[in-house]
């Protein structure tokens, strides 16, 4: 079992000795390394990416009482493969009036903040590409860089049905951060600590969602919104402004888009579990295998609310995120600190 939980550490640490005996420097091989890490994280990227558009449609198409893909491959599931090559082969159009390097960079620039945010996020004991003291904060940090791009994309475009989409984007992130981080920060009292790995360790016992249960319900809806995702996807509503800040891309660029809001919905469901969900923590099974389902259930979940709830107002998604997330999220705050100190007070 020692083996199966620690796989991924035992093929790093035979990379990292293949690499020695063939002569490499110590910085040659953690650069060697990081370019090995920085292809997985791609890898997985792609890898949930073409999985979870068969399984939310799936999953839609029987919220819905109908069958959903089951054309290609067994039951269907080879329709992301499809959707993937269908991307890929369309012409890409760009507007006469763009700016033509904004608009390019907007999708590699999207996917940049996924990767550095994968990279401090452990699949398992010991299985994180860096193990930060900060990694929470640095997590933080990096996934509120998306909006930049998705400004650029919508800017660039010289579309005003875009630049609207990028404007209420930019609006919906900055709003909703606010009230994430705080709800992440009554995890933060109880473990005097920013290393996920800890934070995940903390978790032996019980898990934060029973300790939290109020910041767990804040995050939930925070991260929906700062994914961009329904019931609060009114940066791409189809109705009011055709497809949002991507209305002008088109082939491969669309497609990093696509493939950047389901690594970020990802993204967002692991922090979900390593913070309030116990990690890698979980009886018989190996500690990867444990956050794989967590995680997965979890993304089922966002689908679900995506599936069930209807897109709300723009004013009324201000004054949710304003008016009522971030009070309960300080009144959170506020709690866990007077439990901490009569804790700590009686000795615990």
């Amino acid at each position: 079992m020692d083996f199966f939980n620690n796989i991924f550490v035992i093929l790093a640490q035979g990379i990292r000795g293949s690499l020695a005996t063939l002569g490499f420097a110590p910085n040659w091989i953690e650069i060697s390394m990081g370019i090995v890490y920085t292809g997985v994280i791609i890898g997985i990227c792609t890898v949930v990416a073409l999985f979870y558009t068969v399984w939310e449609r799936k999953l839609a198409g029987y919220i819905q009482y109908r069958p959903g893909p089951n054309r290609l491959g067994p039951n269907g599931w080879f329709q992301g493969i499809a959707d993937a090559i269908k991307l890929l082969t369309k012409e890409d159009v760009v507007p006469c009036n763009a700016d033509k390097a904004i608009h390019l960079l907007a999708p590699i620039l999207i996917f940049v903040p996924t990767i550095l945010a994968l990279g401090v996020i452990p699949f398992g004991e010991n299985m994180a590409a860096l193990d930060l003291n900060l990694g929470l904060f640095y997590l933080i940090a990096v996934t509120s860089l998306t909006v930049i791009p998705i400004f650029m994309a919508g800017w660039g475009s010289n579309n005003k049905y875009s630049l609207l989409g990028a404007m209420r984007a930019v609006a919906q992130m900055v709003s909703y951060e606010i009230p994430l981080v705080f709800s992440l920060l009554g995890v933060i009292i109880i473990t005097g600590t920013l290393q996920i790995s800890e934070i995940v360790e903390a978790q032996s016992s019980i898990w934060f969602v029973f300790l939290q249960p109020l910041g767990f319900i804040i995050y939930i809806i925070a991260a929906t919104a700062e994914t961009n995702r329904a019931p609060f996807d009114l940066p791409e509503g189809e109705t009011e402004l055709t497809a949002g800040y991507h209305t002008e891309y088109s082939g491969m660029k669309f497609a990093l888009f696509f493939l950047a809001e389901y690594c970020n919905l990802f993204v967002a469901s692991s922090l979900a579990v390593l913070v309030f969900l116990g990690g890698w923590h979980g009886p018989i099974l190996p500690g990867w295998i444990w956050f794989i389902i967590k995680t997965f259930l979890m993304m089922s979940f966002f689908i679900w609310i995506r599936w069930t709830f209807p897109r709300i107002r723009i004013d009324h998604l201000m004054n949710l995120g304003w008016k009522i997330l971030v009070p309960l999220s300080l009144l959170n705050i506020f709690l866990t600190g007077i439990g901490m100190y009569i804790y700590l007070g009686m000795g615990g």
